[in-house]
């Protein structure tokens, strides 16, 4: 069982000039233990945290990657996960190429439909029905897997149309940076999983759920005659780790079981001290599942 950093609090320590170095310490503390992906969110009002809620810091997701990607040298980049309607897909498709190639093949596309309005609103964002956007998270699939590849021709959407999918330099990551669906909607998002992606993220509010999840994307696999086994599976635990170890440890075993193979874990308080604990208490055991 590989394990995860999830970077969502940018608050804590409260000095906006220590974001950068906190960032910076708490990379490589899980660099050097071990972790096998660092990712922040992609929002730019902060959603949930005290009482500032949006009034609280965020940074934006691809800068913070590229400023990782100087920092480390083997855990692997992405968001979890870019929102389709912030960035059109192919400017994403060239974003994620870019972070591709300058972290020597680290980096993944993790992706959903995105959902949080009041940041839409607030920065002009276009806001569409919800089945708009899963139309437009397909095309953008579609269009990224296509700017990937050696086919540099037009696209021709409903939503996205595209004169020439050029991408140069290419990826490093062969045969493509891999491509992570967030989300467990059971009739869109896990569909979408099946045909398109190479992994999926899933809340890890009880295993129970996500085993259940987990059927659902079988199902999906099989009507797309997609390998089920080929999706890697991937888990987000957002409740406080550190609070109870012992039973971090058995979710994490019993995870494994339904073929999961990472776990994201969230830092509580200040993201160094969080990190450190991480390192000493759980990666050891973590090694072991």
């Amino acid at each position: 069982m590989r394990l995860g950093l999830h970077y969502w609090n940018l608050s804590t320590p409260g000095d906006p000039a220590s974001i950068a170095p906190t960032l910076a310490e708490t990379a490589r503390i899980a660099r050097e233990a071990g972790v096998w992906s660092f990712t922040p969110m992609d929002h730019y009002f902060q959603m949930r945290h005290r009482d500032g809620g949006a009034h609280e810091p965020m940074l934006e997701g691809y800068t913070t990657l590229g400023y990782l990607a100087g920092l480390t040298s083997k855990v692997q980049l992405g968001l979890l996960v870019t929102g389709v309607m912030y960035r059109h897909p192919g400017l994403l498709a060239k974003i994620v190429a870019t972070l591709d190639v300058l972290s020597g093949g680290r980096a993944f596309l993790g992706i959903g439909a995105s959902w949080y309005e009041r940041e839409q609103l607030g920065l002009g964002v276009p806001v569409v029905p919800v089945a708009e956007r899963f139309e437009r998270l397909e095309e953008a699939l579609r269009i990224c897997l296509q700017m990937w590849s050696p086919d540099n021709g037009p696209f021709d959407g409903r939503h996205y149309r595209l004169a020439e999918t050029l991408c140069v330099p290419a990826p490093l990551s062969r045969p493509y940076p891999p491509i992570l669906i967030g989300g467990g909607g059971e009739k869109k998002t896990l569909r979408l999983v099946a045909r398109y992606a190479d992994a999926c993220n899933l809340f890890g509010r009880s295993v129970d759920e996500v085993a259940h999840k987990l059927d659902v994307l079988r199902a999906h696999c099989d009507r797309e005659r997609r390998d089920y086994d080929a999706v890697e599976k991937t888990v987000m635990i957002s409740r406080p780790v550190l609070d109870d170890v012992d039973a971090l440890l058995a979710d994490a075993a019993r995870y494994a079981r339904l073929g999961v193979s990472e776990i994201q874990v969230l830092p509580r308080g200040h993201p160094v001290r969080f990190m450190e604990q991480v390192a000493d208490r759980v990666m050891p055991r973590m090694a072991t599942i």
